[in-house]
C-alpha cells in the first residue's frame, strides 16, 4: 500500500492494527493521548478468554484467527506471551463455553476441583505479561517503519485531514471522540503479587457471579482479579476492593495469602452492545472504527486488526 495511515490508540487493538498496516507496506503513525504502558491494556490480566464482547459469531471468528498467533508468539522470546495449564471452575452446573474446543477444554473430574466447585475444564491457553507484550509489539511496529506520536484528538474530525486513512482505535475514549453514547466503562481492578511458587492460571466461571476471582502466575508474579464496575469510570485503586480481591484468591489459592503485593492496577474495559469495527468515508479519508471490544481486546486483536487491514487494503489498492 502507498498511501499512509494514522492509527489513534496505543493499547493492544490499536498497535496490533498498526503493525498489522505497516507490515502491509503502508506509512503508519500512532497517535495517543497515552503511551501503551499507561493504557487499559497494560492494566490487563491478561488471557486468551473472549470475555465480556459480541456479537458472538464475529467475536468467535476473531478469537479463533487470533489464537494461533498468539500461539506462535509464544514461542518468540521476549513477546511476554506463554502457553499455559489451568482451569475455569463454577460453583454452579453449567456448559461448556462454546469456545472451548478450540483450546482442547475437557471437564474436570471431581477430584480436580477447588473447594465449592461443581463444574469446571481444563485447558491450556495464552497467557500474556500484557506490559512486555504491548512494548513487543512498539518494537515490532518500529521495525516495520512505524511510529507513535503522543497527542491528543478532541475529535475524529481533527484527526481526518493527517492521512488518507485514519482507523481509530480508542477504547473507552471513543464515548467522546466518536460521540458514541453506546459506549461504558467497565472498570476492572487487580493486584499483583509476588508468585510463591503458583505454577497453573484459574479464574471462577460462575454464571451471574458479582465478583470475578482469577489467578493468572506469571514466572516473577502472580496477577490477581477482579472486579467488573459496569458505568465506574474510576482509575484510581480502591484499597478495600484490592483487600477483597486478595482474599478471594487466597481461598481458592492458599498460598497467595502472604505473598507481598507489588502493584495495583486499574484499566476501563471499554463496553458496548457489540464491537464496532466499521468503516465510512469523509471526502478523500477513509475511517476505520476499531473499538468496544469489551473485556476482549488481547483475544480478538490480531482478528480485527487483519480485518482492518483488508479492508483498508480492498478500499486504497497496493503498488502492485
Amino acid at each position: 500500500m502507498s498511501v499512509g495511515a494514522v492509527v489513534i490508540g496505543a493499547g493492544v487493538s490499536g498497535l496490533t492494527t498498526a503493525v498489522c498496516l505497516a507490515e502491509a507496506g503502508m506509512e503508519v503513525r500512532v497517535d495517543t493521548d497515552r503511551p501503551p504502558g499507561a493504557t487499559t491494556s497494560a492494566a490487563a490480566g491478561a488471557m486468551w478468554d473472549p470475555y465480556l464482547a459480541e456479537p458472538r459469531d464475529r467475536v468467535e471468528r476473531w478469537s479463533r484467527e487470533t489464537l494461533p498467533v498468539l500461539t506462535e508468539l509464544s514461542g518468540v522470546a521476549g513477546t511476554g506471551v506463554r502457553l499455559l495449564d489451568g482451569t475455569q471452575e463454577s460453583r454452579v452446573p453449567c456448559e461448556l463455553p462454546t469456545w472451548g474446543p478450540l483450546v482442547g477444554a475437557r471437564s474436570c473430574p471431581p477430584d480436580e476441583l477447588r473447594d465449592g466447585f461443581v463444574a469446571g475444564w481444563h485447558y491450556r491457553a495464552p497467557l500474556v505479561d500484557m506490559p512486555r507484550y504491548l512494548q513487543y509489539l512498539v518494537d515490532r511496529l518500529t521495525e516495520a517503519g512505524g511510529r507513535i506520536r503522543e497527542h491528543h484528538y478532541d475529535s475524529l474530525d481533527a484527526a481526518l485531514p493527517e492521512a488518507p486513512v485514519v482507523v481509530n482505535c480508542s477504547g473507552s475514549g471513543a464515548r467522546s471522540l466518536a460521540a458514541d453514547a453506546e459506549v461504558e466503562a467497565v472498570r476492572g481492578q487487580l493486584v499483583v503479587v509476588e508468585n510463591p511458587g503458583v505454577r497453573r492460571f484459574f479464574c471462577d466461571d460462575t454464571p451471574g457471579a458479582v465478583d470475578l476471582t482469577y489467578i493468572y502466575p506469571h514466572p516473577d508474579v502472580v496477577v490477581l482479579g477482579g472486579t467488573s464496575e459496569r458505568g465506574n469510570w474510576d482509575l484510581s485503586p480502591d484499597r478495600a476492593e484490592a483487600e477483597a480481591i486478595v482474599r478471594r484468591c487466597a481461598a481458592v489459592e492458599p498460598s497467595l495469602a502472604g505473598a507481598r503485593i507489588v502493584a495495583h492496577r486499574v484499566g476501563l474495559r471499554p463496553a458496548r452492545s457489540s464491537v464496532r469495527l466499521a468503516g465510512e468515508r469523509h471526502a478523500d479519508t477513509l475511517l476505520m472504527h476499531n473499538y468496544g471490544h469489551g473485556g476482549a481486546g488481547l483475544t480478538l486483536s490480531w482478528g480485527c486488526a487483519r480485518e482492518v487491514a483488508e479492508r483498508v487494503r480492498a478500499a486504497v489498492g497496493t503498488n502492485s
